[in-house]
């Protein structure tokens, strides 16, 4: 996984679960990740890690004493992820719909920030509902889930559930890629 052609041969053999053709572009990383506050943040967690992108730009703002959980079902992006030595990481090869099982054997009680790459289209509704349900009731009240997608189809069900779903898109992505930013506050 050390090449961008790597990346997209994984990412096409599974692309029901990748969702994507290609590794997330610097640019969309850095305007999802400027709504995370570093400074306040204890937990985050990321879904779909692939290979390690968003990961890596997360460790590197990270606070010496926070945590970041990655969930990834792909064994390959797995195997690449745990190349990445950092005592803050756990690296957990499985659905994202167990994340209140999770959290409880990690005795994590809220999370702060949710950075997602999940391919909402592609999962089932009913799992898709389990994972954004989860996700909100382990979510701090304060605390944001971030989402990018490569359509608007989730946006009314995310409007149903945060109180405040902010929408911003870029363009320098392939394909380019809608953020869905909602706060729970």
């Amino acid at each position: 996984m050390q090449t961008k052609k790597a990346f997209i041969k994984e990412a096409i053999k599974n692309i029901k679960t990748s969702g994507t053709v290609a590794p997330s572009s610097r640019y969309l990383i850095q305007k999802m990740l400027k709504e995370v506050d570093f400074s306040k943040t204890n937990v985050i967690v990321e879904y779909g890690s692939g290979n390690g992108n968003f990961t890596k730009e997360i460790l590197k703002k990270l606070s010496k004493d926070s945590q970041l959980i990655c969930f990834e079902i792909n064994d390959k992006f797995v195997e690449h992820l745990k190349k990445i030595k950092d005592p803050r990481l756990t690296i957990l090869n499985e659905s994202c719909e167990n994340i209140k099982s999770v959290c409880k054997n990690l005795n994590i009680t809220s999370i702060d920030y949710f950075i997602s790459s999940l391919p909402l289209t592609n999962i089932p509704d009913n799992i898709s509902c389990k994972i954004l349900t989860e996700s909100y009731n382990q979510l701090d009240n304060n605390g944001a889930f971030l989402q990018y997608q490569y359509s608007l189809t989730y946006y009314r069900k995310l409007k149903k559930m945060y109180n405040q779903v902010d929408l911003d898109f870029e363009i320098r992505n392939l394909p380019p890629a809608f953020i869905y930013k909602c706060k729970k506050n």
